[in-house]
C-alpha cells in the first residue's frame, strides 16, 4: 500500500488543481466520501444526530460539505466552528456560505469550549487534518479533551487532529478516533506509533488525484500481505542445497552463544541452502549440538572465547562463496573483536548484514566507507541512537526521518527495529512494517531477524527487498503465535519454528 507525507499529499492537491480539477471539486469529493461513510457506519442518517467539529482550514471546509450533505438527507447536525466565520477564506469559505438548515456555532475562547455540550450518535472531527506541525494549545487542545472524554464514537477526516502526519506524534493532545476517513493515500504517520492507536480503522478514498502524479513519484510503502508475496522469491522444482543460497554467520561470544544459535535457525527456517556458524572454539560444540543442519567453523580467538584479528584471514577464505555474511549477533565488546570486526567490513566484498554487538564494534570510518555496497544494518533504537549520537527519545520522535537521513547519509539499506520497523534505502526508498506484536519484545527476536534478512539476500534479492519480506515475514511469524493463542511468553526459536508457516501463506 502506498503512503505519502503530509508535503507530498499537498504537492498532489496543487498539481491536480492545475491540470484543470477545481479544489471545490476535490473538497466535495472528500466531502461526499466521509457522508458516505457516516451513513454507512450508523446505517442510515434520518433524525440521527451528527456533531462535526470544524477548524478553519481545508479540514473545516471537508466538515462543511459532509454537513451539507447530511443535512440533506434529514440528519440533525450541528456545527461548532473554532476560527471565526469571517476569517474563513477560498474554497472553505465557499463551501461554508453554502450551508443551509445547519446550525453553526462558533467557538473563539476557552470558556465557550469548556461550556458547550457535546453530544449526538457521531461527532466528526474536521478540526486540524493533516498541516499540523506544532503542539496544540488553547481551545483547540480543550475541545480535542472533551471529544476525548464525551463517550460519543468519533469518524476523524483524513487524519486526527492532533497527530503529526509524518511523523505519527502526538502533538499535546490529538483526537481518539474509532474510525478516519482518508483522502487518496494513507498518511506515513497513521501507521507508526503512537498513531495506530488514535486512527481507529481507517478507509482510505479516492478523490480524484491525478493517478499519473501517484504512479510517477516514488512514494513511502506499508509493507502487508500483498507486497510480501510480491517479493517472495518461489523454489524452482529443480532445485537443490546449491540454489538456495549459503549464509555465513560471525557471531557468538562466551555467555551469548544463543545469539548465534537463533541466527543460524532464522536463516535454516526460513529456507536458506546451507548455513555455516564461525564462532569462537569454547562455543563450538554447543553450536553444532543445538543446530545440527548447520555447519560450524571454530575459530581460535581470544582464548577460545570471542573473536581476535588473527581470526582475520580464516573468515575472509569462508566468505568466498557465500551470498551473504552476516557480522554482529553475540559478538561481545572486546577490542580484539572490534579490530576483527572493521577489518572485515573493508575487506569482504560479499553481500553483508550487520546487526546488534557489530553494530556497536564499527567504527566512523569504517560506517563511512560503506556506501555503495550490498548492505543491511539492522539497529533497536538504542544501537541507532549511538551509531548517530543522537538521543533515543529524539530518534523514536520521528522514526522515518532518522532512518531516512542515515540511509541517504552512509548510502546502505538502514532496518530500524521496533513497533512499525521502519526500512530506508538509498535514493529515498522507505516501506513500513504492518505486523509484529508486544510479545516479540524479548530476547534473541533480532537475531532470528537477522538471519531471515540474510538469507533472502543469500538468495539474491537486492537488500532492501531482502529487508522488506524479512521484517514482515518476522512480524507475521509473531502475529501467528498470537493468533494461535500466545499473546506473550513465545521464545525466539518458537517464532522461527512458526515462520514456514509464513512461507506457506506467501505461496512458498
Amino acid at each position: 500500500m502506498q503512503l505519502c507525507t503530509a508535503t507530498q499529499i499537498r504537492e498532489f492537491d496543487r498539481q491536480t488543481i492545475l491540470a484543470g480539477t477545481p479544489g471545490t471539486v476535490l473538497m466535495e469529493r472528500a466531502g461526499q466520501h466521509v457522508c458516505d461513510a457516516i451513513v454507512q457506519r450508523l446505517g442510515g442518517v434520518t433524525d440521527r444526530e451528527i456533531t462535526i467539529i470544524c477548524g478553519g482550514g481545508n479540514n473545516g471546509g471537508d466538515g462543511f460539505v459532509a454537513a451539507r450533505l447530511l443535512g440533506a438527507l434529514q440528519a440533525k447536525v450541528q456545527i461548532f466552528l473554532l476560527a471565526s466565520p469571517d476569517s474563513l477564506q477560498g474554497d472553505v469559505r465557499c463551501n461554508f456560505e453554502r450551508l443551509t438548515g445547519v446550525q453553526v456555532t462558533p467557538l473563539l475562547d476557552d470558556e465557550r469550549v469548556a461550556a458547550v455540550d457535546i453530544h449526538g450518535d457521531l461527532i466528526v472531527d474536521s478540526l486540524l487534518g493533516t498541516g499540523l506541525s506544532r503542539v496544540v494549545t488553547g481551545r483547540f487542545a480543550l475541545m480535542i479533551e472533551r471529544l476525548n472524554q464525551s463517550g460519543v464514537p468519533v469518524l476523524a477526516v483524513d487524519i486526527p487532529s492532533g497527530l503529526d502526519a509524518d511523523s505519527g506524534q502526538v502533538l499535546g493532545r490529538a483526537v481518539r478516533a474509532d474510525s478516519t476517513v482518508t483522502f487518496q493515500v494513507q498518511k506515513i504517520g497513521m501507521v507508526q506509533f503512537p498513531a495506530r492507536e488514535y486512527v481507529g480503522q481507517v478507509s482510505v478514498v479516492d478523490i480524484g488525484i491525478t493517478p499519473e502524479l501517484l504512479s510517477e513519484s516514488q512514494l513511502p510503502t506499508l509493507i502487508s500481505n500483498s507486497e510480501a508475496m510480491g517479493l517472495f522469491p518461489q523454489r524452482m522444482a529443480t532445485g537443490h542445497k546449491g540454489s538456495f543460497g549459503h549464509v555465513l554467520l560471525v557471531a557468538g561470544s562466551l555467555g551469548k552463544t544463543g545469539a548465534a544459535i537463533l541466527s543460524g535457525l532464522g536463516c535454516l527456517r526460513s529456507g536458506v541452502g546451507l548455513v555455516s556458524l564461525c564462532v569462537p572454539e569454547r562455543l563450538n560444540q554447543t553450536c553444532a549440538m543445538s543446530l545440527i543442519e548447520a555447519m560450524t567453523i571454530p575459530v581460535t580467538g581470544q582464548d577460545g572465547i570471542c573473536f581476535h584479528n588473527h581470526d582475520f584471514g580464516l573468515v575472509v577464505d569462508e566468505s568466498q562463496g557465500k551470498g551473504c555474511v552476516v557480522l554482529g549477533p553475540g559478538l561481545g565488546q572486546a577490542e580484539t573483536t572490534r579490530q576483527l570486526l572493521n577489518q572485515l567490513v573493508s575487506a569482504l566484498t560479499n553481500p553483508m548484514l550487520i546487526d546488534a554487538d557489530g553494530l556497536n564494534l564499527l567504527s566512523s570510518d569504517s560506517l563511512k566507507s560503506l556506501a555503495g555496497r550490498k548492505l543491511v544494518l539492522t539497529p533497536h533504537p538504542g544501537e541507532m541512537a549511538r551509531l548517530t549520537g543522537k538521543t533515543v527519545a529524539e530518534i523514536q520522535a520521528n522514526r522515518v526521518q532518522a532512518a531516512t537521513s542515515f540511509a541517504e547519509e552512509f548510502g546502505v539499506v538502514l532496518v530500524l527495529k521496533g513497533a512499525a520497523t521502519v526500512i530506508a534505502g538509498p535514493g529515498g526508498k522507505v516501506a513500513i512494517n504492518s505486523t509484529g506484536n508486544p510479545g516479540m519484545g524479548t530476547g534473541g527476536m533480532g537475531d532470528v531477524l537477522s538471519g531471515i534478512i540474510a538469507t533472502f539476500m543469500a538468495r539474491g534479492l537486492d537488500p532492501f527487498s531482502a529487508a522488506c519480506l524479512g521484517v514482515y515475514s518476522h512480524g507475521r511469524a509473531g502475529d501467528l503465535l498470537v493468533e494461535s493463542g500466545m499473546s506473550c511468553g513465545y521464545l525466539a526459536s518458537e517464532l522461527a519454528d512458526a515462520l514456514p508457516d509464513v512461507w506457506q501463506e506467501l505461496g512458498g
